[in-house]
């Protein structure tokens, strides 16, 4: 048992530690004069090799340290503290129905999460949630010392991931069923 144990924590580490290497500080970016959030990827040339991205944050509310640290803004969305106008226009108790769809908003963007920091995100395909083309995805995101590991696998109707996603926030998600796309609802034209 404490050899299984022990192999567990290696892996563990391992999966931390490999591939971590975080762009240098004059990194392939800075020295093309690229911003690489608003410059396009391209996939063909970077999509089968490990590289980094930097992630800088936008349009992000104001969040204090007290806030970080209140239990109670935890539950909260400072994102949207109001339902948008997409979500179930006409349904009974709809602020309530927004609140109980991500009760934990913003303790995982903001309190375990880096949404509001900039930070280096590594991986091969450092910008997507899930491989392009099915199968695992592994990254890793980094802000000063600190790696975050983000894993996830894609294939047919199954999808999982566990870690710190894209945008920054911490996120568990099995799916075993991805929803379908609902049909455009088309009136039959009739010819006269």
């Amino acid at each position: 048992m404490k050899f299984a144990v022990g192999n567990l924590f290696f892996l563990a580490a391992m999966f931390l530690f490999i591939g971590c290497r975080t762009a240098s500080r004059e990194s392939a970016f800075e020295k093309a004069k690229i911003n690489p959030v608003s410059a396009t990827t391209n996939r063909a040339a970077i999509s089968r090799k490990w590289h980094s991205v930097e992630i800088i944050p936008r349009d992000v509310p104001e969040i204090s340290l007290c806030d970080k640290l209140n239990p109670i803004w935890w539950f909260e969305n400072a994102d949207e503290p109001i339902p948008p106008a997409w979500f179930e226009p006409d349904a009974k108790l709809r602020g309530l129905r927004w609140f109980a769809r991500n009760p934990f908003h913003n303790f995982s963007r903001y309190v375990i999460g880096m949404s509001d920091k900039k930070y280096i995100r590594s991986g091969r395909y450092p910008r997507e949630i899930s491989n392009p083309n099915g199968g695992w995805n592994f990254a890793v995101a980094q802000r000063h010392c600190v790696p975050l590991p983000f894993v996830s696998y894609r294939r047919g109707k199954f999808e999982f991931y566990f870690g710190w996603r894209v945008r920054g926030d911490f996120g568990i998600k099995i799916n075993f069923n991805p929803a379908r796309t609902h049909p455009l609802k088309v009136k039959p034209v009739l010819n006269r």
